[in-house]
């Protein structure tokens, strides 16, 4: 506790985190380009720190167009090495080939990327205890996960798949007495 306020216990180890948690995690994200740029970031971030891509996130969003879909799918293989040589993103040859892969896939999902993603939305639920308590995967994300695959999409495994779901408000994972948790709980109503 920084300044008073009670949050999940990973938010306090950095300002970065503070923001992070207090702004964004958890907050519903909709919208096609939105939804993809989380989803990229968070493949990115599989096997490493979460600080590290939260502080390249700027250089990520350069790097990729800003996450505009059409754009990232039009890449080809000089972008690719392009983004191998910008040592301000994770140069993961695999994962820039998927960010590639998974934009030209977003464009074939009839309805839109978001739309797919938010029909896994879970229901409300008691608010965690403990960190411990906050599952890697759950069924939902395993379906997400298994559906996004079917569509093409690459780096979305179920554990991948529940990051994204708690990044994106598909779930509320704050913990019972964080300040943030009834904040997110009155928007993710807001948005269903």
């Amino acid at each position: 506790m920084v300044d008073g306020l009670v949050r999940c216990g990973w938010a306090g180890a950095t300002p970065d985190y503070v923001a992070y948690h207090d702004d964004e995690w958890g907050r519903p994200v909709r919208g096609d380009d939105l939804v993809y740029e989380r989803i990229t970031l968070e493949a990115f971030q599989s096997g490493l720190s979460w600080l590290t891509i939260l502080r390249k996130r700027d250089n990520f969003r350069a790097a990729f167009a800003g996450f505009s879909i059409p754009a990232v799918a039009a890449y080809g293989e000089a972008d690719v090495e392009r983004l191998m040589a910008d040592a301000g993103i994770v140069r993961n040859r695999a994962k820039i080939e998927a960010a590639v892969a998974n934009a030209r896939a977003a464009l074939e999902v009839p309805g839109g990327l978001s739309e797919l993603v938010w029909k896994h939305a879970e229901e409300p639920a008691a608010g965690p205890t403990t960190l411990g308590d906050i599952p890697a995967q759950t069924p939902g994300s395993k379906a997400l996960a298994k559906e996004l695959r079917r569509h093409g999409f690459r780096f979305v495994g179920p554990t991948t798949a529940y990051a994204l779901m708690q990044a994106i408000g598909l779930v509320n994972d704050h913990v019972a007495d964080c300040w943030v948790r009834e904040t997110v709980a009155g928007l993710r109503a807001a948005t269903r």
